[in-house]
Parts: structure tokens; sequence; C-alpha cells
């Protein structure tokens, strides 16, 4: 085999492999924004006494939905590192990762606030973050792929999403429906 046509099937292979990252990433993408949004739905029901109490409890203790989280992020590490990795096999493992990181960045304010509110906009923030970082997974180009004005443009509309963002979330924060989920929260099953 004569050097160009190594270098063409090197090529190709990396060409095939940054298309599987990105297929993956955008099936943890979608995982994860659904199932954020289910938990979401889902609590908010329960507190409102729309859904009766479907919370886990070992004897008196609340098993709340980021230790789930945590076990399906250990399920998929854990095929990844010891199992055979067919495409298959990874994109059940890139679902499982999407619907773990949803469970578990939902309730990310309750990591480092025990016993706080399900509602803090501490999680809000963390669920937009890592939304984002998958997004850029899943659509950016590759490193070899981008110019110069293309990191200085990716600048500019980070910037601009993240005012926005920030923006977005003080005007909740700051809405009457933050206190109407305290409260909700308070009356609610526990």
């Amino acid at each position: 085999m004569d050097a160009s046509a190594a270098g063409e099937i090197a090529d190709n292979a990396a060409a095939l492999a940054t298309h599987t990252r990105k297929q993956l990433a955008r099936l943890a993408l979608v995982a994860f924004v659904f199932t954020f949004v289910a938990a979401r739905v889902v609590v908010y029901l329960i507190m409102s006494r729309r859904l009766p109490d479907l919370y886990f409890y070992v004897g008196q203790t609340h098993v709340h939905h980021l230790n789930y989280g945590i076990f399906l992020l250990c399920a998929a590490g854990a095929v990844l590192l010891f199992g055979p990795r067919t495409l298959g096999q990874l994109r059940g493992c890139a679902l499982l990762y999407g619907v773990g990181l949803a469970l578990t960045f939902d309730e990310f304010g309750m990591w480092l606030h025990l016993g706080g509110a399900y509602w803090q906009r501490l999680s809000l923030d963390a669920v937009v973050i890592v939304a984002a970082l998958l997004t850029l997974v899943a659509l950016a180009p590759s490193w070899r792929e981008i110019r110069s004005r293309d990191l200085t443009v990716g600048l500019y509309l980070l910037v601009a999403v993240g005012a926005f963002v920030l923006t977005a979330l003080d005007t909740v924060k700051r809405s009457r429906f933050v206190p109407e989920l305290e409260q909700l929260e308070q009356r609610a099953p526990q």
C-alpha cells in the first residue's frame, strides 16, 4: 500500500469517527433534554397532587432521582469499559448517559445544599451548561475544520447566548413562579 492510499484510509477513518461521535452526542442530548423535561413535569405533578406520590422510599427516606441517574451513569461507564463496543451498544450507552446526566443534574443544587429545595436555580443553571456542552459536541465541527474566523464568531455567539440565558433565568427567578414552586414543594408529599 502506498502512502497516499494509507493517508486516504486514515482520513476516512477519522471522518467516520467524527460522524459516530456526533451521532452519539446527538442521542445523548435528545435523551438528556427529554428526561429533564419529563422529570420536571412529573415532579411538578406529584407536588401539586395531580399524580399520586410515585417517589421511592427506603424506610422514611425519599430516594431522589439523582441516585437513579448516578446508577445509570455507572452502568454506561461499566459497559464502555468492560463490555464489547459495537455501534448498537455505543448508542445504548449514549441514551443511558443522557438519561443519567439529566436525572443527576436536575438535582444538582441538592448536591451542594443537602436538604435544599428541589426548585433551586443552581440545578437549572447546571442543566443549561450540560445541554450547551452536549450541543457543542453534537454540532460543532472538528478542531481540524475550525478556522480563526469561526472561533471569533463562536466566541461572540457564546457570549450572546450566555447573556440571554442569564437574563432569562434572572427573569424567571424574579417571577411569581419561584415563590409558588417553593410553596408547592413545602406542601408536597415528603
